[in-house]
Order: C-alpha cells, then sequence, then structure tokens
C-alpha cells in the first residue's frame, strides 16, 4: 500500500519562501509519477508540478512556472516542492500525489484524477 506524507505547509507573508516535502513508503521509488496539486475552497483541484522518478523530467502549471521548483531524492524517496515569491493567490491546501507503476510519457501528460494515491495535505496561507 502506497503511502505519502507531506510536510512543510505553514503561514507566510506575500514574497515569502516555503519548502514543501512528501515521502513515499510501501513501493519502491522507480516508474514512480509525482505530482504537487492544490486546492483552494471553492475552487477545483489544481496540478502545481510533475515529475517522473527515473528520468527527472517536469511539467509545472502556468500559475507557478518560474516560482516553484519540483525536486526529488531518490534514495529517500522523497519528492520536494520549493516555494518562492508566494501569492496570496497561492493559498490552499496542497497536495502529493503518485501514479505508481508508470511510463514517462503517461506521467508528464496525467491530471488529477489519474493518479491513485494521495497524501493528507497540507496547508499553505499567505498574507499580504
Amino acid at each position: 500500500e502506497v503511502q505519502l506524507v507531506e510536510a512543510g505547509g505553514g503561514s507566510v507573508q506575500a514574497g515569502e519562501s516555503l519548502r514543501l516535502g512528501c515521502v513515499v513508503s510501501g513501493v519502491a521509488y522507480r516508474r514512480a509519477c509525482m505530482g504537487w496539486f492544490r486546492q483552494a475552497p471553492g475552487k477545483e483541484r489544481e496540478s502545481v508540478a510533475i515529475i517522473y522518478s527515473d528520468a527527472n523530467s517536469i511539467v509545472y502549471g502556468a500559475s507557478v512556472k518560474g516560482r516553484f521548483t519540483i525536486s526529488q531524492d531518490n534514495a529517500k524517496s522523497t519528492v520536494y516542492l520549493e516555494m518562492n515569491n508566494l501569492k496570496t493567490e497561492d493559498n490552499a491546501t496542497y497536495f502529493c500525489a503518485a501514479a505508481v507503476p508508470s511510463d514517462f510519457l503517461t506521467c508528464m501528460g496525467r491530471k488529477a484524477e489519474e493518479f491513485r494515491d494521495w497524501g493528507q495535505g497540507t496547508q499553505v496561507n499567505v498574507s499580504s
């Protein structure tokens, strides 16, 4: 059983940074399609960033490109999301998601509903 545990959320002011982490357990960290998603109250779940374990290939959502960076430590089965220059519109609950196993091409085009396993979410609050 795949388990995902997120950490690192919190409250910051606009312009500041936060780093989220997601530890993957219950499955070998290979052929893994990992994603960060977020959902604000009253809004649909939004794709933030996706990374493929075996190729380090990445896709970013348009609203975060240039400000957020997804990375991974395969030895630690951990995916990170570095969030810089945070804005009030980044306020949301952030979720880590996994689709294991996955191939590279499918991973890069995955939508939220195509990820099978999800973490519990971590809250990010950005104030102006």
